[in-house]
């Protein structure tokens, strides 16, 4: 591995995170290219591809006609490339670079799960709605109990950073636990709802994975957040190698997906996407400004969440389909103009986010 390698010569300027990170990052990406073109080619072979007769729409299943056969659980390339850089390059005996190892396998285990029951059974959407919140929630409180268990030495781990009043926090104390799952379980699912125009879910993770680079580099330096009043994580400066491989993963990955798509990622990969962004932004304290600058994610998800719980109520539908990128296609916006205003709102939630640092 690279880590120990660099430091086994005593040289420390390679060893450092940033050469590191940008090592990963190419590792990644290249991987994501190599295995996703091969990867297209096993699953087209195998017949595992996108079955638009299973969306509850007519109007949508025209509109997705033409993905018809486009092979999925794509998401298998981001999780091997991310594994495979952050194998050769993280220190891995850095108990939160374990922790997203960690959830990355578990919840791309369950998304790979989830796909399989879609593609070999029928009229099967996947896992049962309680059953896959329940492994997502399972997975939550693990994390949540060995932070705040097992990470004595982060004395903030309980309280919830309110950016720009950075002399407030919330403490939470041990609902703090359920906090972390309940943050977990909704990121994951925010990134699954918005994979659903070709390029968009990715396009705005590599967006949001960037701006996590750069906080988990200054959550990591004692230094640039004391200037920055940030709280200062030690260990969680890793992770930017971590982000930095997923980064490099879904821009490999979005070679194939940018429109017209070549392969979908499937919950395989958007699960996965979701806890590892989460996870994150709970260790480096910045969970709030993940919700702001993951906006689009978490628009998705609420568009979907008001849709039912109006249509239950009233009877009547706030939008025209849910997730709201779906009623944009509806109103007749392109695929491609949905998806490029979407990274475009990424782009600006996320340096305002990084702006607020400063403030």
């Amino acid at each position: 591995m690279l880590y120990y390698w660099f430091f086994s010569t005593q040289n420390a300027s390679t060893g450092d995170i940033t050469l590191r990170a940008g090592i990963a990052a190419l590792i990644a990406f290249i991987m994501s290219i190599v295995f996703g073109s091969e990867l297209i080619k096993r699953l087209r072979k195998r017949g595992v591809a996108e079955d638009v007769t299973k969306k509850d729409s007519e109007e949508l299943k025209k509109l997705h006609k033409c993905k018809a056969g486009v092979p999925t659980m794509g998401g298998i390339t981001i999780i091997a490339a991310v594994l495979f850089a952050v194998l050769i390059c993280a220190d891995l005996s850095n108990g939160y670079v374990l922790l997203v190892l960690f959830t990355t396998v578990w919840l791309g285990v369950l998304g790979f799960v989830d796909d399989y029951i879609k593609l070999t059974r029928k009229h099967a959407h996947g896992l049962q709605d309680t059953s896959k919140f329940i492994c997502q929630l399972i997975l939550g409180i693990i994390l949540g109990l060995i932070l705040y268990l097992y990470f004595p030495g982060v004395n903030h781990s309980a309280n919830i950073i309110i950016p720009i009043l950075k002399d407030n926090s919330i403490f939470l104390g041990l609902f703090f636990v359920l906090f972390v799952a309940v943050f977990v379980v909704g990121m994951s699912n925010s990134v699954n709802l918005t994979d659903g125009l070709d390029g968009l879910a990715i396009g705005c993770t590599i967006i949001v994975t960037l701006a996590l680079v750069i906080l988990c580099y200054i959550s990591g330096r004692v230094d640039f957040s004391s200037y920055l009043q940030m709280p200062y994580v030690p260990g969680s400066g890793e992770l930017c190698v971590f982000c930095a491989s997923l980064v490099g993963a879904s821009m490999g990955f979005i070679w194939y997906n940018g429109f017209p798509a070549q392969m979908f990622m499937g919950d395989t990969g958007s699960l996965a996407i979701g806890g590892m962004i989460a996870i994150v932004a709970v260790v480096i304290k910045q969970e709030i400004l993940l919700l702001f600058m993951g906006g689009v994610f978490v628009m998705e998800a609420l568009s979907v969440i008001i849709q039912v719980l109006v249509f239950k109520i009233t009877k009547k539908r706030v939008f025209r389909c849910a997730p709201i990128h779906h009623h944009f296609q509806f109103k007749g916006w392109p695929e491609t103009r949905i998806v490029l205003r979407m990274w475009i709102v990424t782009a600006l939630l996320s340096v305002s986010g990084l702006i607020s640092m400063k403030f």
